[in-house]
């Protein structure tokens, strides 16, 4: 089995804690009543499972995660972008290291949101491309491995 790189083990670790620590958001819903109906109140019976809650990394939270995945791949002499995306997929913070190239920073976004909505590394993500092609062709993925 290859062994990662500290920079993929961190920057997985990094998405991979997102992912689990929590969401973002509340579900709520909202119902437009016709115009001529009066206002009603509702009372969302939390027992009977009308509403739903989560928790969230904070933005302190998500930046300390950057923070610590950009100063370890400096470490490596890595030069990249890190991001941190909410269980939804929203980015959280991003950071762009010092002389990242252009498309880093567009690029840990989208892999950061890949992990995200498949609950795994890119890395093996890549693996599932051989089953299923065109899993790539959903936008705003990016099936790369490695960091």
């Amino acid at each position: 089995m290859k062994k990662l790189s500290l920079r993929t083990r961190v920057l997985t670790g990094t998405v991979a804690a997102a992912a689990i620590a929590g969401t973002f958001g509340v579900v709520s819903a909202n119902a437009a009543a016709p115009a001529a109906a009066p206002a009603a109140a509702v009372k969302a019976d939390a027992a009977n499972k009308n509403l739903t809650r989560s928790t969230h990394l904070t933005v302190e939270a998500a930046t300390k995660a950057a923070r610590a995945t950009l100063d370890a791949a400096e470490k490596e002499n890595q030069r990249v972008s890190v991001a941190v995306v909410d269980r939804n997929g929203n980015t959280v913070v991003t950071l762009r290291g010092d002389g990242a190239g252009p498309q880093s920073y567009e690029s840990a976004v989208k892999k950061a949101y890949t992990a995200v909505s498949w609950n795994a590394p890119t890395s093996e993500l890549v693996k599932r491309l051989e089953n299923a092609p065109t899993l790539k062709d959903i936008p705003g993925t990016l099936f790369l491995g490695g960091g």
